[in-house]
């Protein structure tokens, strides 16, 4: 039993996930005991709603980098998606009246095309993703406030929208719809990444991008399809919580929560060089982010701490990761040598 009990323990320290779902518990304990309030209702409340955005967009950032490119747009594809969705489901001559499920539609469609727009010109024009996207994130700032003159309107929809897309569900006191489609994401992508074609694909052409193409992997496609999926996370991200606060702003999300995703898939293990990394991971990071955050707040500590905090943990994620890689290669010119 006790050989067993170790085996599971080197299984599980050996997971990439490991070390962060430790620092999580770690957090959790920590605030606990700092102040009764940390497991109230209402923080959880809070933390399940600063999750649920965040993670979606992680999930497509994830893919990305594992294939090692970077959407620097998908923040101001968070605000674009609701605003198409809303120019055509609001009245005349506000919109096209169209149904709230054609403006869904509409809504996604725009931002698959953006994650298009960003895949083919970063793989067919040769264009570094960091630049493409941020181009991008400038275009879409502009589109986003001339639609909407630079004011938030209404989010259109009834009840059964709201509800469906962003209110509570069943009643739920604690996580309401967007954290469940966030979950959902979340479990469907992390099976995807790890048991299909399309997942080993992703980790082929990040890792070894020639060997990749050499072995038959269509490596422009795999890269403009996880720019498409980054975006429509990110669009659907958007949708969702315009329907939780009731409203779309022009400029809803931008660079925050971007930044916020990446460095949630930072700290979840995913290798800013490409070739590595987990959903799991990514969700895991975004719940150290919003722990972080929301027990600062409790605690009265300033908000200046928690980027002074978050930069320390993107380096220390990043040295790491480095270190890691470097020791296997280690081990590969080793065992290549015997």
């Amino acid at each position: 039993m006790r050989g067993l009990g170790w085996r599971a323990l080197e299984a599980f320290a050996n997971r990439r996930e490991a070390s962060i779902l430790v620092v999580a518990i770690g957090l959790i304990i920590y605030f606990s005991l700092r102040s009764s309030a940390f497991y109230s209702s209402e923080t959880i409340k809070n933390i399940a709603e600063y999750v649920a955005p965040i993670a979606l967009i992680a999930c497509g950032e994830v893919m990305l980098l594992i294939c090692g490119e970077i959407d620097l747009s998908v923040g101001r594809v968070f605000a674009l998606t609701p605003i198409i969705m809303y120019l055509t489901t609001a009245p005349e001559p506000d919109g096209l009246g169209l149904p709230i499920w054609l403006g869904v539609i509409f809504g996604l469609l725009a931002a698959a095309a953006v994650g298009l727009a960003n895949g083919l010109i970063t793989t067919y024009l040769g264009v570094p993703s960091f630049i493409t996207t941020l181009g991008m994130l400038f275009f879409l700032n502009g589109i986003n406030l001339r639609a909407l003159h630079g004011f938030q309107v209404l989010t259109p929809g009834g009840h059964t929208f709201t509800s469906i897309f962003g209110g509570n569900v069943w009643g739920h006191q604690f996580f309401n719809s967007e954290f469940w489609w966030a979950l959902f994401a979340v479990v469907v992508l992390q099976i995807v990444l790890v048991w299909t074609r399309w997942g080993v694909h992703t980790v082929a052409t990040g890792g070894n991008p020639i060997g990749a193409r050499e072995s038959g992997v269509n490596v422009r496609w795999i890269k403009i399809g996880n720019f498409m999926l980054c975006s429509v996370l990110g669009g659907f991200a958007g949708i969702l919580d315009s329907a939780r606060i009731t409203s779309i702003l022009p400029l809803q999300g931008g660079t925050d929560i971007m930044f916020a995703a990446v460095a949630a898939a930072v700290i979840g293990g995913t290798s800013l060089m490409g070739g590595s990394g987990t959903i799991i991971g990514g969700f895991l990071g975004v719940i150290v982010l919003a722990v972080l955050n929301i027990g600062f707040s409790i605690l009265g500590v300033s908000a200046f701490n928690f980027d002074l905090i978050v930069g320390l943990a993107i380096l220390g994620a990043m040295i790491l990761n480095v270190q890691i890689q470097r020791l296997k290669n280690l081990g590969q010119i080793g065992r290549g040598g015997r």
